[in-house]
This record gives structure tokens, C-alpha cells and sequence, in this order.
């Protein structure tokens, strides 16, 4: 089953390219927030050791590519700064259900589709951008979050029948295409 159920929008390739250092500035946020979100999983589910024994590798390498980001828009001059987030994560937070074992089943997902669509963006990315460190960069990334979108599905197939996963994914898929076509895009990977 596929992950996404609508593509990025050729606007939002658009404006990204045109302000490339917003995007590594949330970039490198988006990465940091990644790992967070997998030791927030391991913290939730404390009892759950393959859960966590497959999380802390994850969330290793969220953070190395954080560092590699940092250590880019140093040489490239590029201060991290707060930058306003959109809200794709918080609105696809609102789909989890919070009983379990629906809760973890939907976190697992949520996670799983936040990776996809970073996939999705950075094959973009790879492909368009005439900077070729920045696309070199994201061509670069893309095994990793393929491995990362995989490793989630691969989780919540572990815990869950494979029926209720696909009928849930392509419930969360149809909920983050609908967030997308609602937003108004910044310069974001998730906007």
C-alpha cells in the first residue's frame, strides 16, 4: 500500500527553491523534532524493549542529519532561529485516537507518514534544485527516510493485524492529503 495519498504541489516546490535557507533552517527542526518524536515513543511505551530497540537508532540518526544541517548553514553562514511552524504536524496529531492500542497503532503511522512525505519532498528536492550541494543533500537523505517510513510500518505490522494497518494508513493518508490542501504554503518541508 502506498503511503501518500496525493503529491506535493508543484507551488510548494516552487517556493521552497526560492528560499532555500528557510527551508534548512526548518530542516534542520524538522530532524530535531524527528528524534524527539521517536524517544518520546520509547518514553511512552517504557516496557515495549523491541519498540525502543528499534527507536534509539532512529533517533540517532534524525540527529546526526540535525548536525549535518548545522554544520551546512554554518559554512553557508545561516544562523538556526525559531521559525514559525506550520501546523502539518499539529493537525495530524488531531487524528490519533487516544485509547489504546489505537493511540500507539496511529503514532506509529502519524510517524510513518511525516517520514514519507520528507521522502517525497526530498526526491523533489534532489531533482530540481540547480544548487547542487543542497540537491546532492537531499539525494543523499532519501535511503534513510525510506529505511525511517519503512521501519514505522514495519512496527505497527509488529503490534497490529496487517488489515487494520493498511485500512488505518489509508484513513491517516486521505486525513494528511486534506491537511495539505489546507494549508497555506511557506517556505517548510512539511507546508
Amino acid at each position: 500500500m502506498r503511503w501518500l495519498a496525493t503529491h506535493s504541489s508543484r507551488a510548494w516546490l516552487e517556493l521552497v527553491m526560492a528560499h532555500p535557507e528557510q527551508l534548512l533552517i526548518d530542516h534542520a527542526h524538522c530532524e530535531r523534532k524527528a528524534a524527539s518524536a521517536a524517544i518520546r515513543l520509547m518514553f511512552t511505551y517504557p516496557t515495549d524493549t523491541e519498540l525502543s530497540a528499534a527507536l534509539s537508532p532512529l533517533a540517532r540518526e534524525e540527529l546526526e542529519h540535525h548536525e549535518l544541517l548545522l554544520g551546512l548553514m554554518s559554512r553557508r553562514g545561516i544562523a538556526l532561529r525559531p521559525l514559525d511552524a506550520p501546523p502539518y504536524g499539529a493537525r495530524l496529531r488531531t487524528l490519533i485516537r487516544s485509547r489504546e492500542p489505537e493511540r500507539l497503532l496511529d503514532t506509529l503511522l502519524v510517524a510513518g507518514l511525516i517520514e514519507a512525505r520528507s521522502h517525497e519532498r526530498m526526491g523533489l528536492l534532489a531533482r530540481h534544485l540547480e544548487d547542487r550541494e543542497l540537491a546532492d543533500l537531499y539525494a543523499a537523505l532519501l535511503a534513510s527516510e525510506a529505511r525511517h517510513f519503512g521501519l514505522y510500518r514495519l512496527l505497527a505490522e509488529l503490534r497490529f493485524p496487517r488489515a487494520a494497518v493498511n485500512q488505518r494508513l489509508g484513513e491517516l493518508a486521505q486525513g494528511e492529503a486534506a491537511i495539505l490542501a489546507r494549508l497555506h504554503p511557506k517556505p517548510r518541508m512539511h507546508s
